[in-house]
């Protein structure tokens, strides 16, 4: 079963607008990241739902998606995710936003991992203005954004590869626009 959301969790760029996620969704979501592990059990993480169509138009403009893609503008107009979590650290819990890195990774993947659950998708982004986000979510200055995470339902087939090249692992979308993801082998990734 976790195996089986691995497999479908993917990095999607490109959403069905017509099928949302809910305010309801992302309240049981975040519960699901509220209750993970936390370094020294500081628990710095806030988060800044965005389930609105208006509060999604206004985060747009300040992300970059697929870096890796020069050619290709994601996601597309009319195919933009339906809800956002901004993660947030709370400098008044720990100062140091870096000091959340862990914490911020294990929520962000618990997050996808419970959308992919619901049949729901999305994909980390850390290329975003963090000042600009702050500012039109009217994020208060004490929480510091350090990753979105976009949410929606994938319109968008993402397959795993092998590479071609095992020292290129680079993602990238065919003549038909089916997206791929190389990933080494288990045996590459081994230490021994």
């Amino acid at each position: 079963m976790l195996r089986d959301l691995v497999l479908n969790n993917r990095s999607y760029r490109t959403f069905d607008e017509s099928d949302p996620v809910t305010r309801e969704m992302l309240l049981e979501w975040v519960d699901n990241a509220r209750l993970v592990p936390s370094a020294v059990n500081a628990q710095p993480l806030k988060y800044r739902l965005v389930d609105t169509r208006e509060g999604v138009e206004k985060v747009m403009p300040h992300t970059a998606w697929a870096g890796a893609l020069k050619d290709i503008t994601l996601p597309p107009e009319g195919k933009h995710p339906t809800a956002f979590v901004v993660i947030c650290h709370d400098t008044t819990v720990r100062e140091n936003p870096a000091s959340s890195a862990t914490d911020v990774g294990i929520a962000a993947m618990t997050l996808l991992l419970s959308a992919t659950e619901a049949g729901y998708g999305g994909c980390m982004i850390g290329a975003f203005n963090r000042d600009r986000v702050g500012e039109v979510l009217r994020i208060p200055e004490k929480y510091v954004p350090v990753l979105l995470v976009a949410l929606g339902k994938p319109d968008e087939l993402v397959f795993l590869t092998e590479p071609k090249d095992k020292n290129n692992v680079i993602y990238y979308r065919d003549d038909h626009n089916l997206h791929f993801v190389p990933k080494r082998k288990l045996d590459d990734i081994l230490i021994d």
